[in-house]
Order: C-alpha cells, then structure tokens, then sequence
C-alpha cells in the first residue's frame, strides 16, 4: 500500500479547470448525443450489448460490494476512531436538519415519488422471484413488495453512496491536502499516479459520465411525467413543446441554486424539499388507509429483515455469471444507478459533513436515511396496494406498461383532495430532482476545479444536463430509455473505483483511533 502521508506534486488539477478532464467528459456527453440523433438504432444496440455483458459479468460482484460496504460501514460505528470528528472543524458547519435535508433529497430525487409508487405495485403484481409464487394471498404478496423494494432503495443502496467512501475522501482532503474529487479514492492503491496522471483523468471522467447520465434519465424523465401529469390534470398537450417547458423551468430553478452554492440555494431548496414532502407524508397517512399503510411497513420490513441476506445475494437463474433475467432489469439496474452517484455523491457528503464524525455520518447514511425512506416508500406505494386491494384495477389499470406518472396519479387522485394532493406530488416530483441537479452540478464542478468551484463552471454543468435531456427526449422516450440502460454500463469502471474503500476506510478509522 502507497504511504498515505505522500503529498501530491504540483500538476494541471492545481492549475485552475483540469483541461483533459473537461475534454473527455465533454466530448464524450456530445458524442452520445450526437449518436442518438444520427441513428438511435445503432446506439440502442451498443447500449443493449453494454447493459447485458455488465450485468452478466458484474451483477455478482456488484452484490458483494454492495453488502461487503454496508456490512463494513456498520462495523466501524464500533470502533474506537468513528468519534472522531472529521474536515478540519471542531463543530458541524451546518444545523442536524439542514444536513440531513441536504443528503436525504439529493439521493430521493430520481425515485423518490414515481418509483415509490411504481416498484411496490409492480412487484405486488409480479412477485419477485425470490418468494415464489404466493398465491393468492393478498397481506403476504403486498409484504413480499414491499421487502424487494426495501432493498433496492434501502440500507444498500444508501450506504454505497458514501458510509465508507466519504471517511477516505475527508480524511485524504482536509487532512492530507488532496483533491476532493473521485480520483483521490485511488490513492492508496496508485499513489501519485492516481493524483496526476492519466488514471486520475480515468477515474474522475468515469464518474462524472456515471453522475451526468444517472442526472439527466431523471431530469428527461421528469419532463415526460409532468408532461403526462399536466395533460391529466389541466389538460394541457402532451407534447415536446411541454416537456421542453418544464425542463426549462427546471434547469432555471436548479442552475440559480447551484450557482449560489452550498449554505444558500442547495440548503434553501433542499429544506423546502424536506418540509413539502413531509408534509405530503403525513396528510397520505392520515387521510389514506392508515392502518393498512403502517401493517404494511412492519410486514414489509420484518420481511426484509429476515429475508435481508436473501434479497441481497439472490441469483435466481443467473448463476454466478449467467444471463441476469429479472435480476438484471431490477436488483442489477440499481445497483448500477447508485454506484454510479457512489463517488460524486460521498464528494457531496464530504463536503456538507464536516464538523461530524465518522459514526453520525455512517449511522445517518447507512440506517437512518434508508428507513425514512423505505417508511416514505410505504405510504405511496402501500396507499397503491391497499387501494389494489380494495378495489382491483384502480392502480393496476392505469400503471399497465410500467406507466410510472400514471400510476402515481391513480394513487394520488383516490385521496382526499386528489387534485390538489396531484399537483402538489408534481411540484415535490420537481423540487426533488432539481435538489439532485444543483448538488451534481456542484460536485461536478467541484471534481475538475476545487472545492469551491466557480458559479460559471457550476451553470454550465447545469445547463449542459437540462440540453442533454432535451436532445435525448427530442427522439421520443426512446433516448431516455437508453441513457438509463448506459448508467449500468458505466457502473462497470465506477464499481472498481470503489473498491479500495472496504479496506482504507477500516484502515483510516483504526489510525484515527490509536491518536
């Protein structure tokens, strides 16, 4: 292993924007974007051909880094460093609730209303393969549902974003003076090299493309859902006309945010997030089933818990490196989406924690924010089971073709005030992918400049990202659809990337205690 006390030369990172950096990451945006309009055919297959090899040859390993990086992360919280509070400052820079909306609605944004109410009734309809077939018991299937959707959106997914990487990068970064960026959690392994050289570049464009596509899917998505939603709602045409409206007014909101940094517009913004969807929260307890929704969370989770090594470690037909099947479309597809925000993400973390130490960082990330959100995933999509239940065909029906936006709104309208409650789930549906942009725009900037990137390179990410999901969606939901695939193909070299944390983490958090 490098010695960690090595200090990095002087090189381009220090010399203002990394200029290679910028070229790869730029050029490489263009060319996929170049390509889906000359011939989407053609980028369909290449992206097709990518999903299916990654998910053959890497679900696996996937898997165990995934468990292998929430299993670690738990052990640390035990040991004698986690006390220890990390990013040079002797206090939190930011209130408990102002950190906790920050993280918590950066990671929400791409799932956080359409997937909650679309997985839990899709897995409700088509039990998982895991449990087999459950007949027609109704409590058992809706406690199978929402078990896999736990999972995906659970204790895994939350700490790979960050309960071992962001230990590396604040410890590397505030304490050993280098770069806040991707790049950095290849040091222990490369040394220097990983630093100023070409694998840095690697590193930091590998990641950056992963955070720009896992952005953009939701920020093109977004547009096609309100566009449905207003088009149920008001009326208004279903069109690219639409769709270019809201994206717009989406970019405006997420680029003036980003633009004036952390402690004003990402913390205002992401604070509202948190206050509207808590809200929501809990007029859909109250005025939904109420007694249906909390039997389900306790099911739904005493079954995750039991079944929780299972979930995570199920193969199903595939094998140790067979052809994924569900697998591949569900539990693969995730996995990929996550790692692919792991590094910009733990970058984010880092630099919004500083003041906390290692244990309260783990402990919110890894069991505190998964919870919340498995419990947020219970009031949408168990409302829509329950709904299900009661009446067959009120949910099914219009979420029939995996219709994400509709199925919501089926939810949503069969409240109280089902309109209001409608349009209301739309503006969170915005505010919590805008909360995503700002963050990502800012990080990315951060990755190819400093930690305190300037508000021109902040606005061009992210007015870049919002093009990009108007060229995409300019071809139908098609292009989307693809760029959605492609975060699993770029999952492959961010997976490596993470890999020195299981060991460096643990090795960082022992040093820090023997102080």
């Amino acid at each position: 292993m490098t010695d960690v006390t090595h200090s990095p030369g002087k090189g381009a990172w220090h010399e203002g924007i990394d200029k290679p950096l910028f070229a790869v990451t730029g050029g490489f945006i263009l060319l996929f974007c170049l390509l889906t309009l000359i011939d989407i055919d053609l980028l369909s297959s290449l992206v097709d051909a990518g999903f299916a090899w990654s998910a053959k040859w890497f679900g696996l390993y996937w898997q165990l880094l995934l468990l292998a990086t929430f299993l670690i992360g738990l052990v640390l919280c035990f040991l004698p460093g986690a006390s220890t509070r990390m990013g040079a400052l002797a206090a939190p820079e930011f209130t408990t609730f102002q950190w906790g909306a920050m993280i918590m609605c950066t990671l929400l944004a791409g799932g956080g209303v359409f997937w909650a109410a679309g997985e839990p009734i899709a897995h409700y309809l088509s039990t998982p393969p895991l449990f087999g077939d459950l007949g027609d018991d109704p409590q058992a299937r809706a406690h199978a549902a929402l078990a896999q959707s736990f999972l995906h959106w659970g204790f895994l997914a939350w700490a790979i974003l960050g309960a071992l990487t962001t230990v590396m990068l604040m410890h590397y970064h505030y304490d050993k003076g280098l770069p806040l960026a991707p790049r950095t959690l290849l040091y222990p392994v490369f040394g220097d090299r990983a630093i100023n050289g070409w694998i840095g570049v690697v590193a930091d464009a590998s990641c950056i493309i992963a955070v720009v596509a896992g952005t953009v899917g939701p920020i093109g998505f977004l547009g096609l859902q309100m566009s449905y939603g207003l088009n149920a709602l008001f009326g208004l045409p279903d069109t690219f006309a639409t769709q270019t409206v809201v994206i717009l007014a989406l970019v405006s909101i997420y680029t003036v945010s980003a633009i004036t940094g952390l402690t004003k517009g990402i913390k205002l913004l992401s604070q509202v997030n948190v206050i509207l969807a808590v809200a929501l929260l809990l007029f859909m307890l109250v005025a939904g089933p109420t007694a249906a929704i909390l039997s389900s969370f306790t099911g739904g989770f005493g079954t995750y818990m039991s079944e929780f090594f299972g979930l995570a470690m199920f193969r199903g037909d595939a094998g140790l490196f067979g052809e994924p099947g569900w697998l591949g479309w569900w539990t693969v597809f995730f996995w990929g989406w996550f790692m692919g925000y792991g590094p910009l993400m733990a970058i984010f973390i880092a630099r919004v924690s500083r003041g906390r130490s290692i244990r309260s960082i783990i402990v919110l990330l890894a069991i505190i924010a998964p919870i919340i959100t498995n419990f947020w995933f219970t009031i949408i999509g168990g409302t829509g089971i329950a709904l299900e239940q009661a009446n067959p065909g009120i949910i099914s029906g219009p979420f029939e073709g995996f219709n994400l936006p509709a199925g919501l709104l089926a939810i949503t309208q069969a409240l109280p005030l089902g309109f209001l409650v409608s349009v209301l789930f739309l503006v969170l549906t915005m505010a919590f992918v805008a909360t995503t942009s700002d963050s990502m725009s800012y990080v990315i900037a951060t990755s190819m400049s400093d930690d305190n990137p300037s508000p021109m390179l902040r606005a061009f990410w992210g007015i870049s990202m919002g093009i990009m999901a108007l060229i995409l969606i300019s071809t139908g939901a098609g292009g989307i659809g693809k760029l959605q695939s492609f975060i699993v193909v770029t999952a492959v070299p961010v997976s490596l990337i993470l890999l020195p944390s299981l060991w460096d983490a643990l090795r960082i958090t022992l040093a820090l205690g023997r102080k």
